[in-house]
């Protein structure tokens, strides 16, 4: 990509889910991210969502043919300690993690959300 005036901007992850109310759970009173609409084509039909935390954005969709379950995603992050502590303290049922010091020079946790996707949020050095 040569050409100046082609600017990448964010990447926007979809993670697949299969049960509307655990997604909900965990994504907005576990981690803390907002809904920020839903859609479905037709009342019974799949729904996919988008959710976000600060300038974080996430889809999950219902759709099989939008992607495959056990994905993985990094979330860079500011305040990793902070966040490790919220997290852990809620004492979720499914979810207690740790905080790790990697050899690339990162702080990281990750959780598994209900449908096998792995989220791991870091923060550099």
């Amino acid at each position: 990509m040569t050409n100046s005036t082609i600017q990448l901007k964010t990447v926007t992850p979809i993670m697949r889910m299969f049960d509307i109310e655990k997604a909900k759970e965990f994504y907005t009173e576990y981690l803390e991210f907002k809904v920020d609409w839903e859609h479905r084509f037709e009342d019974g039909l799949p729904l996919y969502m988008q959710l976000s935390y600060g300038d974080c954005t996430i889809h999950l969709t219902e759709h099989f043919g939008d992607c495959s379950p056990g994905a993985a995603i990094r979330i860079e992050v500011t305040g990793i300690t902070d966040l490790h502590t919220q997290l852990f303290m809620k004492n979720h049922k499914f979810s207690r993690p740790s905080l790790e010091l990697t050899p690339w020079d990162t702080k990281e946790l990750s959780v598994k959300d209900p449908f096998g996707n792995r989220i791991t949020f870091f923060e550099s050095k």
